[in-house]
């Protein structure tokens, strides 16, 4: 993934741009927040014109908000082809898995690529079988890391000059941890990790438990990449 300049005066996505404690707060993998926020990119027509926007959760998820606004807004006729890339702070749930199906199915030259920064509620069979349902209709579900993280913070976030290159860098751990459960999640394996909250101190806890069937269907060098094994 190429990153664009960053933030100027004469940017024109420069007002639909989040600030740089929202980025950072909604999208670390290491926080439990009940917000979630969606950086989106649009890419249409032989020009390969660009749209960018950000949304986050009000009475609708993020993801129904945008299917609602495309939707409504119509950005370019039926038959034009489109590559929509999002980036979200929370995996979508059963049900937004649900709708982004039926969008797809009325959009046919529409094709989405989700980056997401943590899986929500990811221990629950009805969001597990909804991510699959994705994956196997042809959407690309990917964990961010690090590069993704620059590109945001590059073209979705209000950084002063002297910030251009300071995004996030949250430690690998996380993201190799929740694209380990990802990966779980598409072979139908059972949930390796726990999260849990200490709400006294605020503390997150993340804990990895393998059986026998990980280790037999999941390749030995992602387990390793973990360094938790």
């Amino acid at each position: 993934m190429t990153s664009n300049k960053g933030s100027s005066a004469t940017d024109a996505t420069l007002r639909r741009r989040i600030e740089p404690w929202e980025f950072e707060v909604s999208f670390d993998p290491r926080e439990l927040r009940k917000e979630a926020y969606l950086l989106y990119e649009i890419t249409w027509g032989p020009k390969c014109n660009i749209w960018r926007h950000s949304s986050k959760n009000n009475n609708n998820h993020v993801e129904m908000n945008f299917i609602e606004k495309f939707t409504s807004e119509r950005y370019f006729c039926q038959s034009t082809r489109c590559s929509i890339t999002w980036f979200l702070s929370w995996s979508p749930c059963w049900e937004c898995c649900k709708a982004i199906r039926e969008f797809l199915s009325q959009h046919q030259n529409v094709t989405l690529l989700i980056y997401v920064s943590r899986l929500f509620q990811h221990m629950d069979p009805q969001n597990r079988q909804g991510l699959r349902d994705l994956v196997n209709s042809g959407v690309t579900i990917q964990i961010m890391t690090d590069p993704e993280y620059c590109y945001c913070w590059r073209n979705f976030v209000n950084y002063s000059p002297e910030q251009s290159a300071h995004w996030p860098r949250y430690p690998p751990v996380w993201m190799r941890l929740y694209a380990l459960e990802l990966l779980c999640i598409t072979l139908w394996l059972p949930t390796c990790l726990k999260i849990s909250r200490r709400h006294q101190k605020q503390l997150t806890f993340f804990t990895l438990t393998l059986q026998n069937c990980h280790y037999q269907r999941i390749p030995l060098h992602i387990l390793l990449a973990t360094g938790l094994i």
